[in-house]
């Protein structure tokens, strides 16, 4: 989790520079996804898939929780 202080930071950032920021961090970072054996580098996709994929689902259901509970009120 973030602290509190990165993401007010994030939060003031232009569209401009939080672009920046993304493609800075796929710049260092893809190197080594890429790396090894094509198998490895399929499976190493698919496991960050699926990572995302239960990322995202954890947030709707977080959501979907939030506004049961403001319709109840």
């Amino acid at each position: 989790m973030l602290s509190r202080e990165v993401l007010e930071s994030y939060r003031r950032m232009s569209l401009a520079e939080r672009l920046k920021l993304t493609m800075d961090a796929i710049e260092l970072h893809m190197p080594g996804l890429i790396a090894g054996p094509p198998e490895v580098v399929a499976r190493r996709f698919i496991l960050l898939d699926r990572e995302n994929n239960a990322r995202n689902e954890g947030m709707l259901k977080a959501f979907s929780r939030v506004r049961e509970s403001s319709c109840k009120r």
